[in-house]
């Protein structure tokens, strides 16, 4: 019934991209900063062994990354001010960008969790061919996870053909965003516990959409006049975090979708933007957009977060605000359902649940779905990526936690016009991890992101135990046949 192909896309550490190096413990007790003595030392070196250092750093490095001098350049920039009113030459400009960079191989531990969307690049096909966009999860040193993508094709036969990788990876240029609303901004400090009089003080100052630059001035001049200074420093330390959560990222126009790599840069997503899961969202006037949920995670704890985009070198990171809207795994709908938008949610841990807004940014509104019944299910049940809109209804792939912590995949079908309403369920796996596939990071685990339908037929790529990623096909038709009735609960 389910076909797997053959593709197993394993992890390459390889593929790196050149971070930002700056070195660790600072010096106490008043002396210089590290980063202070190393530029010292480099201005030290003579012209001749700068000249001789940057050679061997071009000639070991450069074939490995897209435009490196320039990013050599950009990484003298940030770390400039260390030099002093001395002149630079740029040979030592570069060298200096050399000792404050660092290669960061991003899929060093593993790559899994995908999911699939249409691209929104159709151009130069053979007919009956969709081009797809596929989202990973990359995880390098530190079990930190990034989010990587490839591209390939998905015909009317359900024949899967992936583009080779590029050897490349370029990480984003990041930006504030052009705007903050102060209406969500004063909502989610509520959220985190600053609804106090500090934090309405330095939004009083501020219009309706306020832009960075006017948020850092209102700051500063409300760190001038209280006189509360414990609860100051608290509130604007959190104001500064949830701004730096916003922002966008940018990628070269000369690069390509499997050259770019979404890298965490938010204070929220230090340790990782975990399980993206992208859909291709058509508004009601046929506008179409591409949104994603993941889970940011700092080391402690989870914050949920979109991403949006357009065309996959621009994307727009913002936080997700609302009751309804604190957990992992929420997947959005394609579309509106009586004007509102809607999102699969397991704000529980254990139960599927469906939220409904008005805007993309707040989740309040959180209703009961589904519960485990099933012996495969009873630990916990959760999406595996959006719903996808057939002639019988909603599908929606799940995943289920059953005895040894084994994860299988599942499906429920819900009414196309009440997506609270569940008409079907597969009341045994629809895949679950056999042979090689329970083997990895974390054995006996398959778990999707989001699968995408073209035609009669649906691909499904899924990770194989956090360690890889394999692609299945099913025929609808042979799916909507094994769907029953949901069972009494």
């Amino acid at each position: 019934m389910i076909t797997r192909s053959p593709f197993v896309l394993r992890a390459d550490p390889r593929r790196v991209i050149a971070k930002p190096y700056f070195p660790g413990e600072e010096i106490a007790g008043g002396h210089p900063t590290r980063a202070s003595l190393l530029m010292a030392r480099i201005l030290a070196l003579s012209e001749e062994e700068v000249t001789r250092a940057l050679d061997e750093v071009l000639v070991s490095f450069q074939a490995r990354h897209r435009h490196f001098e320039e990013l050599l350049d950009r990484h003298w920039a940030l770390v400039a001010p260390y030099a002093g009113d001395e002149p630079v030459s740029v040979a030592r400009r570069r060298l200096v960008g050399a000792y404050f960079t660092h290669e960061y191989s991003v899929e060093g531990a593993a790559l899994f969790n995908p999911s699939v969307v249409p691209s929104p690049d159709q151009t130069g096909l053979a007919e009956g061919q969709c081009r797809f966009v596929m989202s990973l999860r990359a995880v390098g040193e530190g079990h930190i996870s990034s989010i990587e993508f490839r591209s390939g094709t998905f015909d009317l036969q359900g024949t899967v053909l992936l583009e080779a990788a590029s050897p490349f990876l370029v990480a984003g240029l990041r930006a504030p965003p052009s705007t903050y609303a102060k209406a969500l901004f004063r909502a989610k400090l509520v959220e985190l516990g600053v609804g106090n009089e500090v934090a309405w003080q330095i939004l009083e100052r501020l219009p309706m959409a306020f832009s960075l630059a006017e948020l850092d001035a209102s700051l500063l001049a409300t760190e001038q006049e209280t006189s509360s200074l414990a609860m100051t420093y608290e509130t604007v330390k959190i104001v500064r975090v949830l701004a730096a959560s916003s922002y966008v990222t940018t990628f070269p126009t000369d690069s390509t979708l499997s050259e770019r790599v979404i890298f965490p840069a938010g204070p929220n997503e230090t340790h990782g933007m975990e399980d993206a899961r992208f859909v291709r969202f058509q508004e009601d006037d046929g506008a179409v957009r591409y949104y994603a949920t993941y889970t940011a995670f700092d080391g402690y704890g989870i914050v949920p977060q979109l991403i949006e985009t357009e065309d996959f070198r621009q994307f727009q990171i913002s936080t997700l605000h609302g009751s309804a809207a604190q957990n992992k795994g929420m997947a959005l709908f394609p579309r509106r359902i009586g004007g509102k938008y809607v999102m699969i949610s397991r704000r529980d841990r254990e139960n599927l649940h469906l939220a409904q807004s008005d805007r993309l940014d707040q989740w309040d509104t959180l209703t009961e779905l589904h519960r485990p019944r099933h012996p495969w299910e009873l630990v916990q049940i959760g999406n595996c990526g959006s719903p996808i809109e057939t002639d019988a209804g909603w599908l929606l792939l799940t995943h289920g936690v059953g005895p040894m912590r084994r994860y299988a995949i599942g499906a429920l079908l819900l009414d196309r016009d009440d997506p609270l309403k569940v008409i079907g369920e597969l009341r045994e796996p629809l895949l679950a991890p056999e042979g090689p596939e329970r083997e990895g990071y974390v054995p006996n685990v398959v778990y999707s992101c989001g699968a995408m339908k073209h035609g009669d037929h649906l691909m499904m790529p899924y990770g194989l135990s956090d360690g890889a990623v394999g692609i299945s096909v099913i025929r609808l038709a042979s799916l909507h046949a094994l769907l029953r009735p949901p069972a009494a609960a």
